[in-house]
């Protein structure tokens, strides 16, 4: 980062410098909350090492108690489970023939604010990224991704890397989940023939990959998005203690009244891809 900062003083061109010194300053800021976030698990380790005795903490950190304190406000550990960040929330546009540009889905749209909302809480600087279908974008650094395998390249390259869960077409050109551990698989209830209702299914995982985070969210429809969006907001503390920064993946099954989800179960109970 040093040899960056240097070759950004000496960049000629305003517009190349401006550009680039605001990407720099996101990164360094998302740098910073991540410092702050591990000093503040280093306080909470030393804690338990010491007797539980912040006093002492602070002794040995060369701080005062009331530095300490503040110290203790810094995000959570969880955090951690999206990356370091700055952070890429990104769905997938749609063409519509009368349209020039993208459009995106209620329920996506949805998806992302609620993403959103919960990446800020933890102190990340996230942008809101719409792929192409027609290109092949891969997320350049931390990111959340919002897309099933047929919307766009993005889906299918991230399923295809997962050892435990896939998706997949039955009959009538139905998608469905399949634990391709056991070989089971789960077709979306609001494709049932007999008796369908107002629920989907949705596919979690979070995966390592060349340095950064991605975690995929892939609805059978695009309502079961929402409810991965939900589960994720509500769970985070828990996936993170059980799998810290590793790379996982689940489903989970959400009811629905219109968009809003009413009860989320898992479907497919969280493993981790190197077990």
């Amino acid at each position: 980062m040093d040899d960056e900062f240097e070759a950004l003083r000496t960049e000629p061109d305003p517009v190349t410098r401006g550009r680039r010194a605001t990407e720099l300053l996101a990164r360094y800021q998302q740098r910073s909350v991540e410092l702050s976030r591990l000093r503040r698990a280093a306080i909470e380790e030393a804690r338990d090492q010491l007797g539980g005795s912040y006093t002492e903490v602070a002794r040995a950190f060369g701080l005062t108690k009331g530095r300490i304190t503040q110290i203790r406000n810094a995000p959570p550990a969880h955090r951690t489970f999206f990356g370091v960040g700055p952070l890429d929330v990104a769905l997938v546009g749609r063409r519509i023939l009368e349209r020039d540009g993208l459009v995106i889905a209620t329920e996506d749209d949805t998806v992302a604010a609620h993403l959103i909302g919960e990446a800020e809480t933890l102190a990340f600087v996230t942008e809101r990224v719409v792929i192409d279908p027609r290109d092949e974008w891969e997320p350049p650094r931390d990111a959340i991704v919002v897309c099933g395998p047929a919307s766009a390249h993005v889906g299918h390259l991230l399923l295809g890397r997962d050892p435990l869960i896939g998706m997949g077409i039955g009959d009538g050109a139905r998608w469905f989940i399949e634990d391709t551990a056991t070989g089971e698989r789960h077709p979306s209830p609001l494709d049932d023939s007999d008796s369908p209702r107002q629920a989907d299914h949705a596919y979690i995982a979070r995966q390592v990959h060349d340095g950064r985070v991605v975690v995929h969210i892939a609805g059978l429809h695009a309502l079961g998005s929402i409810g991965a969006a939900h589960y994720l907001a509500e769970h985070l503390p828990e996936l993170y203690a059980g799998f810290g920064d590793g790379s996982f993946s689940m489903a989970v099954t959400t009811e629905f009244d219109d968009l809003t989800p009413t009860a989320t179960t898992v479907l497919i109970p969280p493993r981790r891809w190197d077990a």
